[in-house]
């Protein structure tokens, strides 16, 4: 009786493939929304600047201390806030590949890689 797959696979069962992927497809979906809904909060200049973001990457809040409002240097203050955003952003992005690469280092298919 021959197997049931594709030649130069290892038999993978398609149908067995099929369903590992649906059930990934959803466990992302998933987990896409959750992910949506949490909010990070970093921080830059020793905590002068807060930022809150999304899973989505967005944006929610920000906090500055007054102390670090000058008038004679609006660029440091360009410059914290810059930097805050940029490292809620990594985090929103890190987080979220975290927990998608839970779902798919799941996935078990031999023979395809």
């Amino acid at each position: 009786m021959a197997k049931k797959g594709f030649p130069g696979m290892g038999g993978v069962n398609m149908n067995n493939m099929m369903k590992q992927v649906q059930k990934m497809q959803k466990q992302m979906e998933e987990t896409q929304a959750e992910l949506e809904q949490k909010v990070l909060e970093t921080s830059a200049g020793g905590g002068a600047i807060s930022i809150k973001v999304t899973g989505k990457k967005e944006i929610v809040g920000i906090k500055i201390k007054p102390e670090v409002v000058d008038p004679d240097d609006v660029e440091m203050l360009e410059d914290l806030i810059m930097a805050a955003v940029n490292e809620a952003i990594r985090a929103a992005e890190d987080m979220v590949a975290s927990e998608m690469g839970k779902i798919t280092g799941k996935m078990n298919m031999p023979g395809l890689f």
